[in-house]
């Protein structure tokens, strides 16, 4: 160790520096394998996820206050692109087969819709919302009437 009055020599910055980058990278790998974790746990979640029991009088309610203030649809689902078999790239290029791609509880919805609302007259559209990084990001479905 060098004495107080002494030059601090190189391969002792190097050292510091060192450490200093270790430091950084272990939080950089804490906070990715947290990131990880919670993207797992949203995934399950969703994959879980089931039709709720008061579905029909909720998609009722909803409806009737978007048609109040003059809409014609809603968004009722958000949810990654990475969650689809394709990534997106079927919505994304608005191909008719793109409702074979959804997974867990978007597969769900759209079952949904095709047993009860679809009868009705409602229709289904489904489009990327974003484009994280030039690659779809989060899916929207919109019910539309």
């Amino acid at each position: 160790m060098a004495k107080s009055n002494d030059l601090i020599r190189p391969e002792e910055l190097r050292r510091l520096a060192d450490e200093k980058d270790m430091e950084e990278a272990k939080k950089t790998i804490a906070l990715r394998e947290k990131a990880q974790e919670e993207a797992k746990n949203l995934y399950e979640a969703f994959n879980q996820r089931q039709i709720h029991p008061e579905v029909k009088q909720r998609v009722s309610n909803a409806v009737r206050k978007a048609a109040e203030r003059g809409k014609r649809e809603i968004l009722v689902l958000e949810f990654s692109s990475d969650w689809c078999s394709d990534r997106g790239r079927a919505i994304n290029n608005a191909e008719a087969d793109w409702p074979s791609t959804l997974t867990g509880f978007a597969k769900r919805a759209m079952e949904y819709f095709e047993k009860e609302l679809k009868p009705l007259g409602y229709r289904a559209r489904a489009e990327v919302l974003d484009y994280p990084g030039g690659m779809p990001g989060r899916i929207g479905l919109y019910l539309t009437w």
